[in-house]
């Protein structure tokens, strides 16, 4: 194997480290395992110091910075994780910090990265954008840059996670990482196989922005076109050089998850485990129980990389998952406007059993044909099969639905 990261490394990351970041929870998932059939372990990082596995990669960066170095403080670019992991190592240790994160960043993860102490400059639409301009600050500037995930102490720091999967579940047969540029799954893959070669590395991208598979099936590192998921924290266009070298040595296997499958899994551990994951913490959990992988008879690791994500998108993938699920249904019919016609709706969907959330009546709407009016409803549910009921009994008494 040709890669230059080593177990010593990461070992001597996991030393130096130790008193700057939590020893997170390996939690056996009796629901999870349920679902997926096999043996799950969930590795909380999304309760790492930051939210992030970042910061472990960052701390270790930053602790081994001269003297001078730490004079001119440190810079990073960074989709939010990262950002916050390099601000808080600085603050922690008493440097300045710089991040460049892509405009769109999640409004939680720039406030969270300013309030580490850190100037945030917003720049390009993704990664590799910010990346770029975080370049040309450090021409001007001379600070360190801290890589997100293409510096072999970041991918030492970032290793220690898996040194903590084998110290607390040494029998371990399969780990699914979450990949965006790589940094995370090329520590795991090196600490874990190092300990114990049967261990089965499977890394996990979004559909969207699978820079890592592409570089693996053209066999070097190249930028995607575009990067586009709601796993922001994994949206990253290019792999990196040193990580490439060891995912295509160390890891076994690549699969992709799609953007509803991703949500699905942020919307599942939410109800069954409890448990806040953002979209590139959840990707490991859609693969495992999309069936992506064979994991039958087998102890199985799921890295929760992160769990800082924005309300208003998680309140936006709760409604989607409940629509989904058949929790809520959106639906509209046209009534003939005559007194009762609204109050004998009203009826039917109390007798099925379903709440109304929200109701409106309209007859001066244009589209609206002369003495009729339309209703929009939004109704509380039990399940697909509880719509049905209700579509068919509305149908029987004259109304037709329409769902939106």
């Amino acid at each position: 194997m040709s890669t230059l990261l080593t177990l010593k490394q990461i070992q001597e990351a996991q030393k130096a480290i130790h008193p700057y970041i939590h020893r997170t929870l390996l939690d056996h998932s009796s629901n999870l395992s349920a679902l997926a059939g096999t043996e799950i372990y969930l590795k909380l990082e999304n309760l790492q110091k930051t939210g992030s596995f970042k910061v472990r990669g960052a701390m270790n960066k930053a602790l081994k910075l001269s003297e001078e170095e730490k004079k001119k403080g440190v810079l990073a670019a960074s989709a939010g994780n990262h950002a916050q992991g390099v601000a808080m190592a600085a603050a922690r240790i008493g440097i300045p910090s710089t991040i460049v994160m892509p405009e769109n960043a999640p409004l939680a993860k720039v406030s969270a990265t300013e309030g580490y102490g850190a100037q945030v400059i917003l720049s390009g639409a993704v990664f590799d954008d910010a990346y770029q301009k975080a370049v040309e600050i450090q021409k001007e500037t001379g600070a360190t840059f801290i890589h997100a995930f293409d510096d072999l102490e970041v991918m030492a720091g970032q290793g220690t996670i898996g040194l903590e999967v084998f110290e607390e579940l040494p029998e371990v047969d399969t780990v699914l990482v979450p990949i965006g540029g790589g940094g995370l799954i090329a520590g795991i893959a090196v600490a874990l196989k190092s300990l114990k070669p049967s261990v089965r590395i499977i890394g996990v991208q979004a559909a969207g922005a699978a820079s890592m598979a592409y570089a693996l099936n053209i066999g070097k590192p190249e930028p995607l076109a575009q990067a586009n998921t709601l796993a922001d924290g994994i949206a990253v266009k290019r792999a990196g050089d040193l990580t490439f070298a060891t995912v295509r040595d160390y890891v076994d296997e690549m699969v992709t998850v799609e953007e509803e499958e991703i949500s699905q899994a942020i919307l599942l551990l939410m109800e069954r485990t409890k448990t806040l994951a953002e979209g590139a913490g959840a990707v490991a959990v859609a693969a495992a129980l999309q069936g992506k992988i064979n994991l039958k008879s087998q102890k199985t690791v799921l890295i929760l990389s992160g769990g800082n994500i924005d309300v208003n998108f998680l309140a936006q993938i709760i409604e989607r998952g409940l629509r989904r699920s058949g929790r809520t249904m959106a639906c509209q019919l046209l009534l003939p406007d005559q007194p009762g016609n609204l109050e004998k709706v009203i009826d039917l969907i109390s007798q099925e059993r379903a709440n109304i959330i929200n109701i409106e009546h309209s007859r001066y709407d244009l589209s609206v044909p002369l003495r009729s009016a339309r209703v929009h409803m939004l109704l509380e549910t039990q399940s697909i099969e509880h719509q049905k009921r209700i579509i068919q009994r509305l149908e029987g008494a004259g109304y037709p639905l329409v769902i939106n």
